[in-house]
């Protein structure tokens, strides 16, 4: 493959050709796929300098590549097979667009000599199979505007709200000569309405008991740093919006409040002394169950910044500001003036959990937080555990804390990968349950082909843990389907090349997770944990 093309230099090269030189331009170093027949003219003659990165199922490829893209800030690069391999990804297709994770996905079609036959292995409508889940889907008219497509994805992807797009290539097209494209610069941040925000900065002025509600757009936008720097200047009490897929406030922070509930009416009852709510970087808000939100009536005045425009609209009460992250915050920062108001009292962590056997899911999540390297990224997807997970593994803020936004298990896994593959100078950890990690298993041997500094924690509680414990909620008996006996994940880790230990008791747990985090590549440890009916609402913070 040649270099990128010279700027005027407009002689015809092949479609391929025209669409590799665009993704070096983009600054895409990998490609996620996982081959098929339809894709085999694009996988052809391989570039030295695009490394192709296999996943051996497509929801696997979705998952590695979405963390990729959230640990780089840059569209991840996916080729599926046609119709088949795209349904198979689409569960983790729907994870990043709600994930808001930039991304631009292609999937081979068959030859378009033979699409009118209805040929083996075609895509019918293909540009609709995905949506409503991408920003943008085409299969181009022409072979000649593939390599437009490709770039008006990528630019889609990248645009607030980010997200996943989808383009359909035939076969034939990945030969035919097209005129290069010259790639483009496309500005990304939007600025805030300063009246808007005057209006806010006058609000927190004025306001007795101002409370944040801190949700992932902020961490995505890498304004951590400013979002508390707005909390200590305003004084105000912080909380993480319901669901959070990021750490976008340090929880061990002197006004760290705590995780607000995704039921209406524990949400409003956390929030019921707080005159004021700006909610920033978050939807206005994420519920989960039944119940009645005295908080859009009782008088509170409520403000929302928000990147995306859908979130703004469907703000039932208040004031929305569409912006991103960083100009809305430095702005707010500039306004904000001095205030005298007494800071807010934080959540007191509680005491460290005893040792027991079984052991006691707080147990092990504390000797997490004091084992894990300091700098470790964590990517969770153990939803029954994730109470104690906040009350005992607190986060540390910026690009700490990954999980998947959409609710969608066979995410995290493959995504963990996807992260250590970006960031191989630091340890990722994948905590995840023993039913979610059946999901997309076979990521690990992905991570154990490149020996990446990956440890997999496996919560084992034989069961589905978060169904056992909405059957409990919702009053209902005799579920089948919930419990999951005889899963061996250290001889399946091993068989796909990594290293792996279980542990039953409490007394190895420690020592057994340190070994993990100092291991030279790839690492599973399986705990064996009290298969106890987790607390997933009602439960205090």
């Amino acid at each position: 493959m040649s270099t990128k093309t010279t700027k005027g230099n407009h002689a015809p090269v092949s479609v391929k050709q025209a669409t590799f030189d665009l993704l070096r331009a983009f600054g895409i170093k990998k490609v996620f796929g996982n081959p098929g027949s339809t894709e085999l003219p694009f996988l052809s003659d391989w570039p030295d300098d695009i490394e192709y990165v296999l996943g051996l199922q497509e929801a696997t490829v979705i998952g590695m590549a979405d963390g990729y893209a959230q640990a780089t800030r840059n569209a991840a690069f996916v080729n599926l097979h046609s119709a088949a391999g795209v349904g198979h990804a689409l569960g983790n297709i729907y994870t990043a667009h709600r994930n808001q994770t930039p991304m631009v996905i292609t999937a081979g079609q068959q030859a378009r000599s033979i699409l009118p036959l209805q040929a083996f292995l075609y895509a019918e409508r293909a540009s609709e199979f995905p949506r409503p889940y991408v920003k943008y889907s085409v299969e181009p008219a022409r072979a000649e505007d593939v390599p437009a497509a490709v770039a008006r994805a990528y630019y889609t992807a990248m645009q607030a709200p980010c997200g996943p797009t989808f383009v359909s290539v035939p076969i034939d097209d990945w030969t035919r000569q097209t005129p290069p494209i010259e790639p483009r610069r496309v500005s990304r941040d939007l600025g805030p309405d300063p009246e808007a925000m005057d209006a806010l900065a006058a609000a927190l002025a004025n306001s007795k008991t101002p409370a944040l509600v801190i949700g992932p757009g902020v961490d995505r936008a890498q304004a951590v740093d400013l979002a508390v720097k707005v909390a200590e200047r305003s004084r105000a009490a912080v909380w993480v919006s319901p669901f959070s897929a990021r750490c976008s406030f340090p929880e061990r922070h002197p006004q760290f409040a705590g995780f607000l509930h995704a039921s209406p009416a524990q949400l409003s009852d956390a929030l019921r002394d707080h005159d004021l709510v700006v909610v920033i970087g978050a939807p206005v808000f994420t519920f989960h169950v039944e119940g009645h939100a005295t908080i859009f009536e009782n008088g509170t005045t409520l403000f929302q910044i928000t990147d995306d425009p859908t979130a703004a609209a469907v703000a039932p009460v208040g004031t929305s500001i569409l912006a991103t992250m960083k100009p809305a915050l430095t702005m707010l920062l500039d306004k904000l003036p001095d205030t005298r108001r007494a800071f807010p009292t934080g959540r007191i962590l509680p005491p460290a959990p005893a040792a027991a056997d079984p052991i006691p899911i707080e147990f092990l999540m504390h000797a997490l937080s004091t084992t894990m390297p300091a700098d470790a990224a964590l990517v969770e997807e153990a939803p029954s555990h994730r109470p104690a997970m906040q009350k005992f593994l607190p986060m540390r803020g910026a690009d700490s804390f990954y999980t998947m936004a959409s609710g969608g298990l066979g995410w995290s896994l493959p995504a963990s990968v996807g992260i250590a593959l970006a960031q191989p100078s630091r340890r990722t950890v994948c905590l995840i349950g023993d039913g979610s990690a059946m999901y997309s298993i076979q990521a690990l041997w992905s991570a154990a082909q490149r020996k990446l500094p990956l440890t997999v924690v496996v919560i084992n509680n034989s069961g589905y843990g978060a169904m056992r414990s909405f059957s409990q909620v919702m009053q209902v008996r005799n579920v089948p389907g919930l419990d999951l006996p005889g899963i061996d994940f250290v001889k399946i880790a091993e068989g796909f090349g990594c290293h792996a230990v279980r542990v039953t008791r409490a007394a190895d747990l420690a020592a057994a997770l340190a070994g993990s985090f100092v291991h030279s590549g790839t690492s599973l440890v399986e705990i064996m944990v009290d298969s106890a009916v987790p607390i997933l609402y009602g439960q205090k913070h």
